[in-house]
């Protein structure tokens, strides 16, 4: 039934403009569940027609927003003496709008379509071994994204643009000073620990462990946790994510039949990146209110989990009888199970599968990368040797394969360049977040050895999740911890942490 013209004119251009949102949010929502699916449960050949699809719908949200009614409006709300929460929602609105009305909709949708065909391609040039397979959907992505950026502002470093997909708050100069003072602390800590007598129990998970088994355990500690089912599952991808809202959050995860912790913690970290999906109010579903912040605060939470409970030595109290029952022949103290859980490696290729400390490193290499490749500074076809070179040079060790080289991430099959330091930056807000947590919650450790994880799922919806969108990053994190976001406590802590653990 038509709306009539007495009752959009009782409606404020700030409703109706979140009207107008609210159907482009959902649109997104569903070409979220189509790519959940293609890499889920989509099968092989439906790649032509899922292309189309994903296509279709980018085009009809790019279009929706950078329709010049939603402008208007965007207009006439700004100029109605809005309220502090309203001109937050408004601010993230002006920034999507204005970036979005400088890229062509073609481009948007040639974008997308690359992306439905280059995943496929990626998993099979990851499944064969050969990056002949995927360097040219690598190179219709470097080339697409140096147009995007080019629309969006021709004068700065295209790179600074395409982070700012998914960190558009903070200024990529204070990302990288932030990250530069966590490599110089980081590299000689890496060093010192190579160089450490010290004996890790580094067996102590060592087995076989099969995949229905290990599917088992990690479902128990989603249960521990607290991951509501009712508005989630849990299923296998090539390469583990979580995707969703806030009534339908979905993890994923994989198994290696020898690596029973790789599952355990990529569960573990999913399961935080849908905890902060799943606390944002429900009562702003498809508004800035109800959208996480960005990547950063959202690596923040999942390298949290992942980190400062996963691996801690309350959670071993607590998760590790339920392992030895999931696995009888696994028999080790809480001790070893911490430091297994936290040994750092000297061989691993893998960055999901990295230690805590050489994961940054990783983080690293692919940030120079990509950054080179946008700038025109590293052809696609040299990725591979550049890719094996920098792993000699910052790890001292070398893939066999482009498997587990320069083809074991899925990012760029979707084009994502600028987002790999999110995951760093999330690492060291982490820290900053758990450690305010720590100083708010009565004995957090000795309620995590209890199993009793309500508290801090409290304290993150309390000051991160309910949020949405409303605060930049820097303000988010100043009114979380006191502090203003910097590297600090993640030093701090990665500094008492391996030291206690290497004799440092």
């Amino acid at each position: 039934m038509a709306q009539s013209s007495a009752e959009s004119d009782s409606e404020s251009a700030y409703d109706r403009l979140l009207t107008k949102y609210k159907r482009i949010a959902n649109v997104e929502n569903a070409g979220g569940i189509l790519s959940w699916d293609q890499q889920v449960m989509m099968p092989d050949e439906g790649t032509p027609a899922r292309s189309q699809q994903m296509s279709a719908l980018s085009a009809l949200s790019h279009e929706l927003l950078t329709d010049d009614e939603f402008g208007d409006l965007l207009d006439a709300a700004e100029a109605d003496d809005p309220t502090d929460e309203q001109a937050d929602v408004l601010r993230e609105l002006r920034r999507d709008y204005e970036r979005a009305a400088r890229v062509p909709n073609d481009l948007v949708e040639k974008i997308s379509a690359a992306s439905s065909e280059a995943i496929p391609a990626w998993k099979q040039a990851k499944a064969e071994d050969d990056f002949e397979t995927f360097a040219p959907h690598l190179e219709k992505h470097v080339e697409l994204k140096r147009e995007y950026a080019e629309h969006i502002d021709p004068d700065r470093d295209p790179y600074e643009v395409l982070f700012e997909d998914y960190e558009p708050c903070l200024p990529l100069e204070q990302a990288e000073e932030i990250l530069a003072e966590v490599r110089e602390v980081l590299v000689p800590m890496i060093e010192d620990i190579r160089e450490s007598d010290v004996d890790l129990a580094v067996d102590a998970f060592e087995g076989e462990f099969p995949e229905e088994d290990q599917e088992a355990l990690v479902r128990d500690a989603l249960t521990t946790l607290g991951y509501p089912w009712e508005r989630g599952r849990l299923d296998t991808a090539p390469h583990p994510f979580s995707s969703g809202t806030q009534f339908d959050a979905r993890v994923t995860t994989r198994y290696d039949e020898s690596d029973v912790l790789g599952s355990l913690f990529s569960t573990v970290h999913e399961f935080g990146h849908a905890l902060y999906t799943l606390g944002l109010p429900d009562e702003h579903y498809a508004t800035p209110l109800g959208e996480n912040r960005n990547l950063s605060v959202h690596e923040s939470q999942s390298r949290l989990w992942e980190n400062h409970v996963g691996r801690s030595r309350g959670f071993w109290r607590h998760f590790l009888p339920t392992l030895e029952d999931r696995f009888p022949e696994v028999d080790a103290t809480v001790e070893e199970a911490y430091e297994a859980a936290n040994q750092v490696y000297d061989d691993n290729l893998i960055r999901v599968e990295a230690d805590e400390l050489t994961y940054h490193l990783h983080i690293v290499i692919r940030f120079e990368l990509e950054r080179d490749l946008i700038a025109g500074d590293l052809a696609v076809e040299d990725v591979p040797e550049a890719w094996n070179d920098k792993y000699e040079e910052y790890l001292g060790i070398r893939p066999d394969t482009d498997s587990e080289g320069c083809l074991q991430d899925i990012h760029w099959a979707y084009g994502n360049f600028g987002y790999f330091p999110t995951y760093s930056l999330g690492s060291i807000m982490a820290a900053q977040l758990f450690s305010a947590a720590e100083a708010d919650i009565d004995d957090l450790d000795g309620k995590l050895a209890d199993g009793e994880f309500g508290d801090l799922r409290e304290w993150l919806r309390e000051h991160i999740h309910q949020h949405g969108r409303r605060y930049e990053t820097n303000d988010l994190v100043k009114r979380a911890t006191g502090e203003d976001f910097a590297a600090d406590d993640f030093l701090d802590y990665v500094e008492s942490k391996y030291g206690s653990l290497y004799d440092l």
